[in-house]
């Protein structure tokens, strides 16, 4: 075989701060202060930071399950390999097809955004820019994704570090102007229910807004699929993950706290994503051309966010081709980046044709909530599974390695916490906050249950006649290229 087909990926590429970032620039920061939380608001309210806050300690719990497995099986293979080695290679599998499918659309779903966005500002700033134009945007997106992808892992996590830093200072310098301008209107009232939205009164709103915001926190296991493209992988993996879910959520925390006192909270029911009442309305009322910064800063969001699911997508696509339970070419590294350029040229082929098909057949926002169902749909589900996983994974290991709190009590919350999130992104009507799903949005269900019904296909064919590479769904190839860690088929790393 060539070397492009048989090598590994890049070793000790990038360390800390680079895969810190990878999960940092995932979870998209700018774009969901300025987009997905304010969809809490009309629940929660004025009291909408607690929403946040009890989101953040809900994902966190997934979170540190995601670090426990990540420290103990680091693979390009991520939750794939976690599910594998916790339930079953089956799982594992099951786990991977969906998870590669839904990665692929992240970035086409981040560049419709860019799409819109671009036209729609540029339009309300030049009504000569037609509003409509908004491809050639999302286009140049792939090509940039692409060209950052293809130069490989070093170049790509370092352009996100740079990305996502400039959109955290852009959010937290106008938090800070927003709570000087606030004055006397800052209270501590606002981590309480005493704001909600009408209709939605006490304990009830603040729960469903913090539902719609949990889904902001999505990203926070993007650092995993790098491990074996990462410096001390089973210790720097465990710091990312965990990092990036509370950093940025004590980030969302600050940012809408700030918002909630300087908008008003008995007011802020009415705060969305556009129009005066949302985060752009209010820089440009206020703040002067402030507003442009925050217009590139939720712009850069999607770019950042682009590049690290599509670093996430190619990884696991990568790691599932390997081992042939995807077509084989998904393998292909370049001779000298070690980038995975197989599978990038196909990640860039779905943004094209999801972005131009779908935007151009509906219209880009339609386009971006359908993509956005069918992701977070299957997201939501992963993270259910991995925490399971965390408790299969360490009861197998035996009683000595099982830590109650960490290894049973956390996966619990975690599934307790994302179950709720996945009726809601599913438009199923469990509670009285979740609003039924429309075409074409709706179809979303049926797309999701169409793909992995073709994967339960794909497994039984390859059961019947490679079994063999079904069980490589649980293997850790880092342990082939790292002889001081030794082979690892069972048990927890001891620390």
């Amino acid at each position: 075989m060539h070397e492009e087909t048989t090598g590994a990926l890049r070793r000790d590429a990038v360390g800390l701060r680079e895969v810190l970032f990878q999960s940092v620039t995932a979870m998209a920061p700018a774009a969901a202060v300025a987009a997905s939380i304010p969809a809490g608001a009309a629940f929660a309210g004025g009291s909408l930071p607690l929403a946040v806050l009890i989101a953040l300690v809900a994902c966190l719990f997934t979170a540190s399950c995601v670090a426990e497995l990540a420290r103990e099986l680091p693979a390009a293979g991520s939750v794939a390999t976690y599910a594998a080695r916790g339930l079953h290679p089956a799982v594992g599998f099951l786990v991977g097809w969906g998870y590669v499918f839904v990665e692929m659309l992240v970035p086409p779903l981040l560049l419709l955004q860019l799409g819109f966005t671009a036209a729609g500002t540029l339009h309300e700033e030049w009504s000569s820019y037609p509003a409509d134009l908004w491809w050639p945007w999302s286009l140049a997106g792939v090509g940039v994704i692409a060209a950052a992808g293809y130069l490989g892992v070093r170049a790509s996590a370092r352009f996100g570090t740079v990305l996502g830093v400039f959109e955290i200072l852009v959010l937290l310098v106008f938090a800070v102007l927003l709570i000087g301008e606030a004055g006397d209107a800052n209270t501590l009232s606002v981590f309480g229910t005493s704001h909600t939205a009408d209709g939605y009164p006490g304990i009830g709103g603040v729960f469903a807004g913090s539902v719609y915001t949990v889904l902001a926190f999505a990203g926070f296991e993007a650092a995993a699929p790098l491990a074996e493209e990462t410096r001390d992988p089973r210790r720097t993996m465990h710091r990312a993950v965990l990092g990036a879910a509370l950093g940025i959520g004590l980030f969302y925390v600050i940012t809408t706290y700030a918002m909630t006192v300087y908008f008003g909270p008995d007011r802020f029911a009415k705060f969305g994503a556009s129009g005066a009442a949302s985060w752009d309305g209010v820089a440009r009322a206020s703040f002067g051309l402030f507003w442009v910064l925050v217009f590139l800063a939720v712009i850069n969001s999607t770019i950042a966010n682009a590049n690290a699911c599509a670093n996430v997508s190619t990884r696991t696509a990568f790691a599932l081709a390997r081992i042939r339970v995807l077509p084989r070419p998904l393998a292909a590294l370049h001779p000298r980046h070690r980038s995975p350029v197989a599978g990038i040229a196909v990640q860039s082929l779905v943004a094209v044709g999801a972005v131009l098909g779908l935007g151009f057949g509906y219209d880009p926002v339609t386009a971006f909530l359908l993509l956005a169902t069918v992701i977070v749909t299957v997201v939501v589900g992963v993270y259910i599974v991995v925490n399971l996983s965390c408790a299969g994974y360490f009861l197998r290991a035996g009683r000595a390695a099982v830590k109650p709190v960490r290894h049973l009590l956390f996966p619990v919350l975690g599934i307790a916490a994302f179950v709720p999130a996945l009726l809601t992104a599913a438009g199923l009507p469990v509670f009285d906050f979740v609003t039924e799903l429309t075409a074409p949005v709706s179809y979303a269900g049926p797309i999701v249950g169409v793909w992995m019904a073709a994967g339960v296909v794909v497994l039984l064919l390859l059961i019947r006649r490679h079994p063999e590479r079904i069980a490589e769904t649980a293997r850790v190839h880092l342990d082939s290229y790292d002889p001081a860690a030794g082979p690892r088929t069972d048990g927890p790393v001891p620390r």
